[in-house]
């Protein structure tokens, strides 16, 4: 097999999948995927890991999977973190130029994202990012970087990103047990972002809406920043639940409907159309109205959307939209949730697939696969030493086995 330091790896564990690419620099620098792998995973719901040796096992088949294609030994691998347990808010940091001559130095930086970081957490929580959103030297905003600025007084203003620390050691413990060691772990939705926004898109203001499984993770970006995010626990799964409750037919056969002839949008569905749905312990089919279908799905789609526009109307973001909204992950593929996310945001709606990479066609036109196109972008541009506002402070692990123990990635 290749060597494995020349290859990247993006670890995506979803509640009803796990994905995994791996990526290696072309000659001319860029980006090209040589790996793909996924299988299913019954250990995790609602983006919780709820049996372990089951998580572990989908993390098998799926790197062998996509090491079979690359013909490399995966070893090491950013991961995706997201759960409904995944807590944002926006932070400020202040301190004193230290040096006479006022001018900033690196160490005036590390000091005031420190003290925007040392936001009091509970005990079983611990800050996954904090990502600068600008810098403010003697009240003059917008920075980007203030390196070598002078001044008295620098701010700052950071997004946190926090989660449960049992949680974190879970899911790192899995992927340990598959053999791959983890480099970083990262928000899933900044890292989807890297794979599916356009630098225009987050400088006029959008969002990125990626749906799961079992969650629904957003992130809010303008100014080239990201502004808000969370996580909802409602995904693609709980459209599967809702049909094979009210149409009494098992939840395989419930997904199978929902992606075969699923729709959201009422008015996408012509009257005549019918589903024939098989009968729970093997009783005979019915044929059920396309329409009825839709009818048990809209109302979802529509709660799903508005508890996001609600949750942004509260955070005073939902009139930024100018660049629109992007959706990517499997639940976002249901027909008809991107014409009524663009109703309900009253702005442009598109699918977000993944960009700047070369390689497997199918994954790079598909949005379930822009989440672990994103992590192998993050790992790329880590590897590479980009500086990137969003790398800085993000969660990282080091000397993971054998003693599970996490420390903050170095300022770039």
């Amino acid at each position: 097999m290749a060597k494995a330091e020349e290859y990247l790896v993006g670890v995506d564990v979803g509640s009803s999948k796990v994905a995994v690419l791996i990526g290696k620099r072309d000659a001319r620098g860029g980006l090209e995927i040589a790996g793909r792998g996924q299988a299913p995973n019954r250990g995790t719901r609602r983006g919780n890991i709820v049996n372990l040796e089951a998580t572990v096992e989908a993390l098998k088949a799926a790197s062998e999977e996509a090491e079979v294609m690359a013909g490399v030994e995966v070893s090491r691998a950013v991961v995706g973190i997201g759960g409904a347990d995944v807590r944002c808010v926006n932070a400020r940091g202040k301190v004193s130029v230290a040096r006479r001559d006022r001018e900033i130095g690196r160490a005036d930086i590390d000091r005031v994202l420190d003290a925007a970081r040392s936001a009091a957490l509970p005990s079983d929580r611990e800050i996954l990012h904090a990502v600068p959103q600008e810098f403010i030297v003697d009240e003059q905003g917008g920075i980007s970087d203030p390196l070598g600025m002078l001044g008295s007084r620098l701010e700052v203003q950071v997004h946190l990103v926090t989660g449960q620390t049992a949680r974190s050691r879970t899911l790192l413990t899995c992927v340990n047990r598959a053999g791959i060691e983890v480099s970083e772990m990262v928000f899933e939705p900044l890292a989807t972002a890297e794979a599916a926004l356009t630098p225009d898109e987050k400088d006029l203001g959008v969002l990125l809406l990626d749906v799961g499984s079992g969650t629904t993770g957003y992130a809010l970006f303008e100014d080239g920043e990201v502004r808000h995010s969370a996580v909802l626990p409602i995904g693609g799964g709980h459209f599967t639940n809702d049909l094979a409750m009210v149409l009494r037919t098992p939840y395989a056969e419930a997904e199978r409907i929902k992606l075969k002839d699923g729709c959201c949008l009422q008015s996408m569905v012509a009257d005549e159309e019918g589903i024939s749905v098989p009968a729970v312990a093997g009783g005979p089919a019915r044929v059920v109205p396309r329409r009825e279908i839709c009818e048990i799905l809209q109302p979802r789609a529509e709660e799903m959307i508005s508890l996001v526009r609600e949750d942004l109307s509260r955070s005073g973001w939902d009139n930024q939209l100018r660049g629109g909204v992007v959706l990517t992950g499997g639940g976002a593929q249901l027909d008809g949730l991107l014409e009524l996310t663009g109703q309900v945001f009253g702005a442009s709606a598109r699918y977000g697939i993944a960009h700047g990479l070369g390689g497997l066609v199918d994954v790079l036109a598909s949005p379930g696969w822009a989440a672990s196109a994103g992590l192998l972008r993050w790992a790329a541009a880590g590897e590479a030493g980009t500086q990137r506002s969003s790398r800085r402070g993000s969660f990282k692990v080091r000397n993971f086995v054998g003693s599970l123990r996490s420390v903050f990635s170095d300022l770039l």
